[in-house]
């Protein structure tokens, strides 16, 4: 897993839909995605996961970790384009 805070060089989720919490953008050291699709959100006892797509037409789970508000990289799937 790659830790989702604010650095150089991990990810970090700057924006999210203050109504529902859902993930909008994904801002990486070096760019950013815009989340163009929710494929998926499920919750755990301690976390809540989202499947999302981004604008790049890549795939990438992220899990939040609500106690904490942190955010990470759980999975990410390069599109077959």
């Amino acid at each position: 897993m790659i830790s989702a805070t604010p650095s150089t060089n991990g990810p970090f989720l700057p924006c999210t839909d203050t109504y529902t919490g859902l993930p909008r953008r994904i801002r990486f050291a070096h760019r950013n995605v815009s989340v163009t699709e929710v494929i998926d959100s499920w919750l755990s006892p301690d976390h809540r996961y989202f499947k999302v797509r981004g604008d790049d037409g890549d795939t990438y789970i992220l899990r939040h970790e609500s106690h904490a508000d942190c955010w990470e990289l759980t999975l990410y799937e390069r599109s077959g384009h």
